[in-house]
């Protein structure tokens, strides 16, 4: 009897994960909305560097992409350090020409010790994720006590997706492969795993043991001309947005 060996198919999973990310065609930013918006939350529940109370704080960007992030929250957190944290080495030799510090590293054994941080951003991150269980574990055991999240990440049930759903057609932000865009409209494969309604990330986020904060809407650079107007207006309320941004604080 011949035995044989199998690669499981997480394993599989990640290999081929990693592959897509390696991939230079595939994009690691955001819109400039998103980021602008995230990181004038930072920045005010962070407060300034400077002054009697203030000092030096580390932000890590973890899942930083090309930096865009981080290096549009830079100006706003003058005095802080931020790090940029990514698994691709593709993403972090882009990176590099936005923000000083970077370092490769993996979201479920994060190389930073307990408590050290003093804010975490991850932007469009979760929805990539095979499992963001872990990730959420690792990011609080690095958060201090009262550590500030600040997480964005796609709307499931974001205004025009739920028209879409109604009619039959694939949301925009799912995927069902990452080869190709089938059902839905948009031609570029992003790698999305899960989405996240504004009710479901907040109670999960809550369950991971973290403070809910805030949640917010932004608009999504991804929408036609025509419709921005509406993708704008419906950042009002969070549940309809196109993409949500969760402020948390680690419990």
């Amino acid at each position: 009897m011949t035995s044989t060996t199998t690669t499981p198919p997480r394993t599989e999973l990640r290999t081929e994960l990693r592959d897509f990310y390696e991939n230079p065609a595939v994009p690691v930013a955001s819109g400039s909305p998103r980021t602008l918006r995230q990181a004038r939350l930072l920045a005010a529940a962070l407060g300034p560097s400077t002054g009697p109370a203030g000092r030096t704080r580390t932000i890590l960007d973890i899942g930083c992409g090309d930096g865009t992030a981080a290096a549009t929250a830079a100006p706003l957190l003058p005095g802080h350090r931020v790090i940029g944290v990514d698994w691709s080495q593709d993403a972090l030799n882009r990176a590099r020409t936005r923000i000083p510090y970077t370092l490769r590293a993996e979201l479920d054994s994060l190389p930073f010790t307990a408590g050290s941080a003093d804010a975490v951003l991850f932007s469009e991150v979760i929805e990539h994720l095979v499992d963001p269980d872990t990730a959420l574990d690792e990011i609080r055991r690095v958060l201090r006590p009262g550590g500030h999240l600040m997480l964005s990440t796609p709307n499931l049930a974001a205004w025009y997706n739920r028209g879409l759903l109604l009619a039959g057609v694939q949301p925009v932000f799912s995927e069902v492969s990452l080869r190709a865009i089938h059902g839905r409209p948009g031609r570029e494969v992003v790698g999305h795993l899960r989405l996240y309604t504004a009710r479901a990330l907040r109670e999960y986020v809550s369950a991971a043991g973290f403070d809910v904060v805030r949640l917010k809407g932004a608009p999504f650079h991804g929408v036609p001309r025509p419709l921005r107007p509406l993708d704008r207006l419906a950042c009002s309320r969070a549940p309809l947005a196109s993409i949500l941004l969760l402020h948390a604080r680690r419990t």
